[in-house]
């Protein structure tokens, strides 16, 4: 029995990527599971599907058409020379009082240019986390996604950087002061955490944010 296109389709999907599911897939594409149901009964895909393909992993839409020519236009495979994939973890940096998941399972990779990360620092130690709550409103909002450079822990006043107290991890301004250090929120709502001298070994610098990224609703 002949594949379907669909079904040829799907499989090229899988693997390229590693997604092991239609639900799998509909979540990394932010589309409903109708949708992909949709798209098998009518034996075909939205041309919109190849474009999101292709941002997400850098995969060829002419290959996952039809199976031929190169499965990559951008690789984020370490064999690229030009592009290089910056994982995306599940934990998330609170914007707020402080966020338990603290999971580094990665979720996917993203295609940053390798000259382009060169020039922010070591892209061997950078990682994507996404943001929630608004404390650090207005500079960033919740659900935005940061590039946190974990080689960067150098305290610099008024810089942002990802920060670990015991169990919780939070996105924050930080200032050196005589024997304690501030964390500090742009939301005015939100007061300073002040971390004495005897309290500064809780506090894990976990690296600057160099970068964000904001999808307009």
């Amino acid at each position: 029995m002949a594949v379907s296109k669909f079904e040829s389709f799907l499989q090229r999907v899988y693997n390229a990527t590693g997604i092991s599911s239609q639900n799998e897939l509909a979540k990394v594409m932010d589309i409903n599971r109708s949708a992909i149901t949709q798209a098998k009964k009518k034996d075909g895909f939205p041309a919109k599907w190849l474009l999101n393909l292709y941002r997400l992993y850098g995969l060829n839409p002419d290959w996952l058409e039809t199976g031929s020519g190169p499965t990559y236009l951008k690789p984020s495979d370490p064999d690229s020379s030009e592009f290089k994939g910056i994982p995306k973890v599940k934990a998330r940096l609170c914007a707020g009082g402080g966020s338990f998941e603290v999971g580094s399972e990665i979720e996917r990779y993203y295609s940053f240019r390798n000259e382009w990360l060169a020039q922010k620092g070591n892209s061997d130690k950078m990682v994507l986390m996404d943001i929630f709550g608004n404390s650090m409103s207005p500079e960033l909002k919740d659900g935005d996604t940061v590039l946190v450079d974990e080689s960067q822990k150098d305290v610099l006043a008024g810089a942002l950087f990802a920060v670990g107290i015991d169990d919780t991890i939070m996105v924050k301004r930080v200032e050196k002061h005589p024997k304690k250090l501030v964390l500090l929120s742009d939301n005015k709502d939100y007061s300073p955490i002040f971390l004495h001298s005897e309290e500064m070994d809780t506090i894990r610098i976990i690296g600057k944010v160099i970068w964000v990224c904001r999808e307009f609703r």
